[in-house]
């Protein structure tokens, strides 16, 4: 097996086939389980019924037996019952593949933000890489600004695109400049054109992309930069890609980020490696879902200081003014 990429990985991409075959029959070996002891609970319990109702038209002999069928019958059938809960329980397809692993983002934690050098970035990665496929929706230019450019850099970026408008006083449509407050451009005109593009597929639309992923902005870097040669054993199909974190390991997105596929703007030092580019583009995606993330830590923030203030002040009229009360 041939990765690119570090030995864990390496590792990660040979055994995911082996996960994959345990996991599957683990699964089976669980469910069998479940089904047994399901049927084993239902047949005592029949059967305990069965020795009640028997017993109940008994005479005195009768009643040794209702006793009988109710203590033996009664608990193996409530153990066989307890038994298909508690060993089968529930086998869920996730529990056999491989999860992102949690990443130090510098946002995790209280008092923390978003790193805004890396959401420009991100934005760059995206609209050079990314905005070519996937349509972001619910971003308007406007909302860059004062988070990763400046308003006059949002103005300019917006007049390079073109919006249809209209009709004008003849009746016809028109296009005219972008401006702050349009939304991002779409690469396609609807969903069909999507789907002929992309040999059937719909690239998901990626405003909210870190809250509708198992994951969320772990999956998006580790899917970004999980993409190794299929192992030996594996098929695809045509226009198929393995990929180790995604679910089934088969997706149909090629692989997208690569050294050279573009360079950061001027005056950012910053080298565009693949991990570095999916960590920009994972961190301003996840701030187009949390577009308020900063300002929820700030309120936060001064919650905190408004009741640390408000005990500290109850704390010393309490023992200033109501202690004396108290005393007598």
């Amino acid at each position: 097996v041939q990765c690119s990429g570090r030995s864990w990985r390496e590792s990660c991409c040979s055994l995911t086939p082996s996960f994959t075959k345990l996991g599957t029959r683990a699964g089976r070996s669980f469910v069998a389980v479940e089904m047994a002891a399901c049927r084993l609970g239902r047949s005592a319990v029949k059967a305990g019924q069965a020795s009640l109702r028997q017993a109940s038209t008994s005479s005195a002999k009768g009643s040794k037996s209702l006793n009988w069928g109710a203590k033996h019958f009664g608990s193996l059938g409530g153990a066989g019952l307890f038994a298909g809960l508690f060993i089968g329980g529930q086998v869920f397809a996730h529990e056999f593949e491989i999860h992102p692993a949690a990443l130090p983002w510098n946002h995790n934690g209280w008092m923390k933000s978003l790193d805004h050098r890396a959401i420009r970035r991100g934005y760059q990665v995206y609209a050079q890489v990314c905005a070519a496929c996937h349509s972001m929706d619910e971003i308007y230019w406007r909302e860059l600004t004062n988070v990763s450019h400046t308003e006059a850099e949002v103005k300019a970026m917006a007049a390079e695109h073109l919006y249809e408008e209209g009709p004008n006083d003849e009746g016809d449509m028109f296009e005219r400049p972008g401006k702050p407050f349009d939304a991002l451009p779409k690469p396609y005109k609807n969903d069909k054109a999507a789907r002929a593009a992309n040999n059937g597929a719909l690239p998901p639309d990626l405003t909210s992309i870190t809250r509708g992923r198992h994951g969320g902005v772990d999956y998006l870097f580790h899917l970004l930069t999980g993409y190794y040669d299929a192992p030996e054993g594996v098929k695809l199909d045509e226009n198929m890609h393995f990929n180790a974190y995604f679910p089934g390991n088969s997706i149909g997105m090629a692989k997208a980020l690569y050294p050279g596929v573009m360079e950061y703007e001027e005056g950012d030092d910053t080298k565009p490696t693949v991990s570095q580019m999916a960590k920009d583009v994972s961190i301003y995606l996840e701030w187009s879902a949390t577009k308020y993330f900063d300002d929820r830590q700030r309120l936060l923030c001064k919650m905190a200081f408004t009741m640390g203030v408000a005990t500290l002040g109850y704390y010393i009229a309490q023992r200033r003014y109501f202690a004396r009360d108290f005393s007598k």
